[in-house]
């Protein structure tokens, strides 16, 4: 199996990477998130790979970081979500913001994805639920200082948690919600901290 590949990038677009290792070409698929981190066409690169074989095909997946790469294999564990799917999901959600929508049961994060649907992202939290709570992708304590602060408003009752309440009865997520009031000073009102959550949501 291609663990890596350490090479000079000689084309990239959205989802789609070739890195040159040997004189050879390797096309990797990738997330959006990973095709925004590459360098310049003639620069090296390196990248974390999986390679999926078929009856048909082999393709092969680009990672820039390796949080990403597990995250995929996680995604692809869950039934009913392939390849496809699971770039889709890791182009719209980050892998911290991925465990936090699962961590927080959030499945119509997962439905703003392409290819996914409410049942499968159900699905999706589901059975990843488990593996977050028991360190997968790093657990809670791997999210980054604010992505814990969104899961301690989520966990607790308060009037944070009524303001998340609130903005997602407006449309928003519970991860986005939650990504919005956490940063703020929560001994503020309801009121007070539904205002400037909306604020800090239209800015985005």
């Amino acid at each position: 199996m291609i663990y890596s590949l350490n090479g000079t990038l000689i084309a990239g677009e959205p989802g789609m990477a070739v890195v040159e290792c040997g004189g050879v070409g390797y096309k990797c698929l990738t997330t959006l998130q990973t095709s925004a981190s590459l360098p310049k066409t003639g620069q090296q690169v390196f990248l974390y790979t999986y390679l999926n074989l078929r009856e048909d095909a082999a393709d092969l997946f680009g990672f820039f970081t390796r949080e990403e790469l597990e995250a995929f294999r996680m995604l692809t564990g869950v039934t009913g979500v392939g390849p496809k799917v699971a770039l889709s999901i890791l182009s719209e959600l980050r892998p911290d913001r991925l465990m936090l929508a699962v961590a927080a049961s959030d499945a119509k994060a997962l439905t703003r994805c392409a290819g996914v649907g409410n049942k499968l992202a159900q699905r999706i939290v589901l059975e990843l639920k488990d593996k977050v709570a028991k360190g997968g992708l790093g657990g809670l304590a791997g999210l980054p200082a604010q992505g814990q602060q969104a899961a301690a408003v989520l966990a607790e009752s308060s009037p944070a948690s009524e303001a998340v309440a609130a903005l997602v009865a407006l449309g928003y997520s519970q991860t986005e919600a939650a990504g919005a009031i956490a940063p703020l000073e929560q001994s503020l009102p309801v009121e007070e901290l539904v205002r400037q959550g909306l604020k800090a949501l239209c800015s985005r």
